[in-house]
Order: structure tokens, then sequence, then C-alpha cells
């Protein structure tokens, strides 16, 4: 088995609604991402998928929540747009996409606030 990632980063604001402290307003980061794909074969020329290929599903994402307000997103109208759900928003949104590269699985997307804290996002 082979687990191929990569690391990339966006910047974007967001406040958590009902948050009991200073997260309730409007702030922003640089989030890091980590996507991970797992794949059992290598193709013909030996490699699973091309980081080019990876890394262009993961910034068409990305580029959705890039210099946003996340709150003002339709996804994160009803939800809070915290690192647990933005988290589970980039898997599933890369997981439609990566279906097209054959035996590639995404196994998880990390999402880092800051350089010390962060949420891992995958499925069973």
């Amino acid at each position: 088995m082979f687990e191929i990632f990569i690391k990339t980063h966006f910047s974007a604001a967001h406040y958590l609604r009902n948050y009991p402290g200073n997260c309730e307003h409007l702030h922003g980061h640089n989030w890091d991402v980590k996507v991970v794909v797992r794949a059992r074969d290598l193709n013909k020329i030996d490699v699973a998928i091309d980081f080019r290929d990876l890394k262009g599903i993961v910034t068409r994402v990305l580029s959705e929540l890039d210099h946003t307000n996340l709150n003002d997103l339709p996804y994160f109208r009803e939800r809070n747009p915290s690192s647990e759900r933005l988290a589970e928003y980039i898997y599933r949104n890369i997981k439609k996409q990566i279906r097209s590269f054959g035996d590639i699985d995404l196994k998880e997307v990390t999402v880092c606030e800051t350089s010390g804290t962060g949420v891992t996002y995958w499925e069973e």
C-alpha cells in the first residue's frame, strides 16, 4: 500500500456562532491543509497519482474557500465553520473529484488553524 500526500494552505476568515469567547468575533487564519490518498498499485510509470493531479484537485476545492468569510458560504450558513467542519467539507469535496483517478482512495484531510492545532477527518 502507498500513501501519497500534499501540503498546501489558504487564507480565510470565520467566526463561530455561540462560541463562549473571542472566536465568536470575525477573525482570520492562514489554514494549513494536508491531504493523504492511498493506492494499492502503481501505474505503468511507477506512480500512484501524479502530484500535479492531486494538487490540481485540492487547489480547485480550496479556491472556493480562499480569501472568503467562510460563514458566507452556503455549506456554513447552518453549520459553524470550525476546523472540524472545514476538514469534513474539504474531504467530501476532494472525494467527489478523486474518483476519476482510478484506484486512488482518499484517506484523510488535516486542517490546521495554527502550527500547533489541527483536526484530521476521515471516513470509515
